[in-house]
């Protein structure tokens, strides 16, 4: 089993670079299956879930070649292959396969996602989208099987503002006959990624990034070449990790837009934070204040940041209280916290951190992507060596992260681990 092992508290200094967003990356691959001719996305992160993505294309026929993160997609020999297992159990983002092979053939098999089990995600949104442009959806042996004589256009309300119904929807409704309408929508940026990579292969959507989306169906789709935005999610983790631990340091490859919630807490926090256009300088901070945080959906305070904000929050003066309103199994990075000398407690939604408190370093597990993110900035401030099980959630969302760490100055390494005591779940059976 592979280890992250961090021999804390040195201080780190110098520009590091934000990869391509996972939280496109794993939409825009997808998307591809739409078109009739190749389409190249370039910036991509290396990181697992893209990896899992293309063997899923490849599977279906697809010819798909990576490098240098740019992807290049020939979907014109694709088909419409059952997929309920394998590569689709690794990731939750596996379920953009439905809302694009439904749209493409009018049918489709995929298994139940995977991924971070962060509580309940049903994706009944989805399942209504699908339902609404004429779809019959079941669930049949673990696995949801979608068909559709014909998709056409339906306005199309979502429950809750889910990005994943929100872009499913859009992949399913862009080659249905005539006008879908998503009310209640979501707002995220990833959404006008997504939908901006539709619109140059010939789609008709208007409203992306609006609470309003009006999707016009097409005929055709064809190839086109497509530049990912910024992880916000990776530059707002190294954002905190430069306040927590850094004596100065540049995060490059930003939209400062899209981070804004995290920067107004930083401050609040008593962090400085200085903007340009396309990157963030953070001196080193000192005497930080405790605050309160609350996760909402985009523009609001995003919760794939809650768990390495939480380790800024052991470094405040007093006690901090972040409350997470998307998913309520978010705080298991808490307890390995704890075992770290961190002065915590979650009470239902709601986790309360006091500070500042000198962490320790001991052997963690990572129950998550971002908990694991978490747990690397832990590594990085405790006295003594960390050692990190369950890595591989880590490396699901974070590309070249031991390098870009390295670069500015952080002891850590990856290793191999024969410590049974924190073999995961999966492993064990």
């Amino acid at each position: 089993m592979e280890v992250y092992k961090i021999n804390g508290q040195k201080r780190l200094q110098g520009t590091i670079k934000v990869s391509g967003a996972k939280n496109s990356a794993v939409a825009l691959i997808p998307a591809s299956i739409l078109a009739d001719s190749t389409v190249t996305i370039e910036g991509l992160p290396e990181i697992l879930d893209v990896w899992s993505l293309k063997e899923l294309l490849e599977e279906i026929g697809g010819d798909v070649s990576f490098d240098k993160g740019i992807m290049t997609i020939d979907p014109s020999k694709m088909q419409d292959m059952p997929l309920p297992n394998g590569n689709v159990k690794k990731l939750r983002a596996s379920y953009y396969l439905m809302g694009a092979m439904l749209g493409r053939f009018k049918t489709a098999v995929i298994g139940l996602p995977g991924g971070c089990f962060l509580g309940p995600r049903p994706i009944d949104q989805h399942i209504k989208g699908f339902e609404a442009l004429g779809a019959k959806v079941t669930n049949e042996h673990g696995a949801i099987y979608l068909r559709a004589e014909e998709l056409k256009g339906a306005k199309i309300y979502l429950d809750v503002a889910s990005v994943g119904a929100t872009i499913n929807i859009m992949l399913a409704a862009v080659k249905a006959k005539g006008q879908t309408i998503i009310e209640n929508a979501a707002k995220e940026p990833e959404i006008i990624d997504v939908a901006t990579l539709l619109n140059n292969m010939g789609a008709k959507i208007k409203g992306a990034g609006t609470n309003v989306i009006r999707i016009d169906g097409v005929d055709e789709l064809h190839g086109t070449n497509h530049t990912i935005i910024p992880d916000r999610i990776e530059a707002g983790t190294f954002m905190i990790m430069a306040a927590v631990a850094g004596d100065g340091i540049t995060i490059d490859n930003v939209i400062p837009f899209h981070v804004e919630a995290l920067t107004a807490k930083l401050r609040e926090m008593g962090v400085k934070v200085e903007e340009d256009e396309e990157s963030i300088f953070i001196p080193k901070s000192e005497n930080l204040q405790a605050v309160d945080v609350k996760t909402l959906v985009y523009p609001g305070f995003p919760t794939d940041l809650q768990q390495p904000f939480s380790i800024l929050m052991t470094q405040a003066n007093g006690s901090s209280v972040i409350t997470d309103t998307i998913y309520s199994a978010r705080f298991k990075h808490i307890d390995e916290l704890k075992r770290m000398n961190a002065s915590a407690r979650v009470e239902g939604r709601t986790a309360i951190i006091s500070g500042p408190t000198e962490l320790e370093s001991t052997s963690v597990r990572a129950s998550d992507l971002r908990a694991g993110a978490a747990l690397v900035l832990a590594g990085l401030i405790a006295e003594g060596e960390t050692e990190i099980h369950d890595i591989y959630h880590i490396e699901r969302g974070y590309s070249s992260l031991i390098d870009k760490l390295r670069g500015l100055g952080a002891d850590i390494r990856k290793e191999i681990s024969i410590d049974k005591t924190f073999i995961s779940k999966e492993e064990d059976i």
